[in-house]
């Protein structure tokens, strides 16, 4: 089979790979897409991402496609089922795992990052984390659940009450997931802060109130003058200076959510002093315990508009292009097709 193999820092080739045969408890899936990450890129610039990554390596975990063989043991697919995969398999041993907290499995196969994923024509992975889709869920939505599930989780701890008022901080395609879940969610108001004209365009589209370009405008001004307070703050960005953003933006009694993955080694400088006068709660969010089943039953129900995200469509001969060309990820959501 064709797929695109990570052989280290920013070397990515497409190689033949030869495919194995599920064992009984496996499915070999016919990917149709898989959606480029952010993780993915730093695993291609070099950086670890959530999981240590040992090349060579086929990367990629927000995958769609087709049962193409089951293993033996397999009871709940067959060939032919239309699937999206979990690709977060806990052991179910450790004490994380047996104390509620899986998402911290000691010994996690991450399909993409410690296991072979799908910038390829066919993977394969435990029968357990590929899920049957809905007859109305088209494989290019599909595709997006993986996502849509580490948002839904973040959402969750967000703890956005009915009224509020919500800073969303980056568009990209996991900012305006969230801008949507946040107003599912209960937000009155929703902000969003994106130096990119497009993507401010966008956010309006799927249902922000109020955008901002942080770079030729006075957020603090413009905040100061449109809510009394901010009550959530959702950094989607991903860098040091929004980070920091977030909890100088944030009002009184606000959740700060973490959500953008930076660097391992970026640092921020947060003034505790700014934490204590606003009584402020700080989080981050790992991952999707728990959350891939209501990713699915979301994007059956068409509540959140995926399909906008989605800006470019790539052939997986052409996926050096979209690593090396950050252009491709300016725009939005670039998903590899297999075909």
């Amino acid at each position: 089979m064709k797929a695109a193999v990570y052989h280290g820092p920013k070397d990515i080739r497409i190689e033949e790979v030869e495919l194995r045969k599920p064992k009984e408890d496996e499915v070999c899936i016919k990917i149709k897409y898989c959606g480029v990450c952010g993780t993915d890129i730093h695993i291609y610039e070099g950086d670890s991402g959530a999981f240590a990554v040992n090349p060579p390596l086929i990367p990629g975990h927000e995958f769609a496609g087709v049962v193409e063989a089951v293993g033996d043991a397999v009871e709940h697919l067959k060939v032919g089922d239309k699937v999206s995969g979990d690709p977060n398999i806990m052991c179910g041993r450790c004490y994380f795992c047996r104390n509620g907290m899986e998402h911290f499995c000691e010994n996690v196969t991450g399909v993409g990052t410690t296991a072979d994923g799908g910038f390829a024509q066919y993977t394969v992975m435990k029968a357990s984390h590929a899920y049957k889709l809905p007859e109305n869920i088209d494989l290019m939505t599909a595709a997006m659940a993986e996502p849509m599930s580490c948002c839904i989780h973040g959402i969750d701890l967000c703890e956005i009450k009915q009224g509020s008022t919500v800073l969303v901080i980056g568009a990209g395609p996991i900012g305006v997931i969230m801008l949507q879940l946040a107003k599912l969610s209960g937000a009155a108001k929703l902000i969003v802060s994106e130096p990119v004209k497009e993507k401010r365009e966008l956010a309006l589209k799927l249902g922000a109130d109020l955008v901002i370009d942080p770079i030729n405008e006075d957020i603090e001004k413009i905040l100061s003058e449109y809510t009394k307070n901010v009550d959530c703050v959702i950094e989607c960005a991903g860098s040091k200076r929004t980070q920091e953003q977030a909890v100088k933006l944030a009002g009184k009694s606000a959740r700060v959510m973490f959500f953008g993955l930076t660097s391992p080694e970026t640092q921020i400088s947060i003034k505790p002093d700014d934490i204590f006068k606003k009584e402020l709660t700080i989080r981050s969010s790992f991952i999707n315990p728990y959350t891939f089943s209501r990713a699915i039953d979301t994007l059956a129900s068409g509540s959140v508009d995926v399909k906008s995200i989605i800006t470019n469509v790539v052939k997986l001969e052409n996926i050096q292009e979209v690593f090396k060309d950050p252009e491709y990820r300016r725009s939005g959501k670039v998903m590899i097709s297999m075909e």
